[in-house]
This record gives structure tokens, sequence and C-alpha cells, in this order.
């Protein structure tokens, strides 16, 4: 396993505002097509974004006091205040019925800026505001045969502790429960 401090990134994050619920589900869809069009096609893409990134559900995660929804614009300059230049966002809580453990229930790059250490600052942002809340761990879900973001977990200390099967769009599908400590 790689070591996680080899990852660490600077890229300004910040908590998202109402105003980015376009922009966080643009970048929803996007990445979303990108990584799973070959797993689950086109139709079912748009499908789940349509659903999983309505704007008044984005909405609601946004002002939402029991989770935190963290954004980072296009721009690395710390004044950058427009909504519509989103790079990536990730959306973090607690795992449904375990009070003691955090979920990274989101995380998403647009692709054209994967590898440049966005995700690993996105990540990184979730992690501490899950520690700040007393979590002392999290879980996150990802597609057995995402290979690339199961690497990218792996790489910063993620470790695979379950597989269960769930239905999406009326196919089934292995999803691997990765684990870290906090």
């Amino acid at each position: 396993m790689t070591d996680s401090s080899r990852h660490r990134s600077t890229h300004f994050v910040r908590p998202a505002r109402l105003e980015d619920a376009r922009a966080i589900r643009a970048v929803a869809r996007e990445s979303w097509h990108a990584a799973y069009d070959d797993l689950l096609g086109p139709d079912a893409v748009e499908s789940v974004t349509d659903e999983w990134y309505a704007l008044e559900g984005l909405r609601e995660s946004i002002q939402s006091r029991d989770s935190h929804l963290f954004v980072a614009p296009e721009s690395d300059d710390d004044e950058a205040d427009r909504t519509d230049d989103l790079a990536g966002f990730v959306h973090v809580g607690q795992w449904p019925d375990e009070p003691a453990v955090g979920h990274l229930a989101r995380l998403y790059v647009h692709s054209s800026h994967w590898g440049r250490g966005l995700g690993t600052s996105l990540c990184e942002r979730g992690e501490r505001a899950l520690e700040d809340d007393g979590f002392d761990r999290i879980r996150l879900e990802v597609f057995a045969r995402n290979e690339r973001a199961i690497d990218f977990y792996e790489d910063r200390g993620y470790e695979p502790v379950a597989e269960v099967v769930e239905e999406l769009e009326g196919e089934t599908y292995r999803v691997s429960l990765l684990e870290k400590a906090l």
C-alpha cells in the first residue's frame, strides 16, 4: 500500500453554498459518464444522476446540519466565488444506522481534473470534517469493477472490509465497502 502522505494536496476547498447546486449536479453528471458509462450504460447514468443529484436534494444536503458538502472551484484562488466553475465536490456524514462511523457518501471530480490531486484535497477535507464531528472511522461504497476509484482510496489508506450486491436501475452490481480509521 502506498503511503497516503505522498498524496497530500493543497487545492482550495470550501463549504458548498446553495447557489452551487447546479454546478455540483453538472460535475456529478460528467464524472459519472466518464467513470460509469462502460459499466452501467449512458442511459442508466442519466437516470441515476437525475435522481440522485436533483437540485432540491442537493440544496437540502448543502443546508443539512447532519452532513457536510464541500466544493473545489476550477481555480485554486480562494477568492473564486463563481458557482459555475466547480471542478469537484465531496459529501460526508454518518453511515446509516451506525452512529460511530462516518460516511464518505460522494466524491466526484470532473474528468478533466483527474490525476491532479483535487480528489485528494476533497477527500482530506471530508475526512477532517468527520474527525472534527467525533467519528473514529470512515466508510464508503464503490462499484467493485471501478478499479480506478478503489486504487485511489486504497492509496489513501482505505481497506476493503466487505463486498455486497446492490440493485441499480434493475441490474445487480457488486459493491465494495472500504474503511479507514480517522
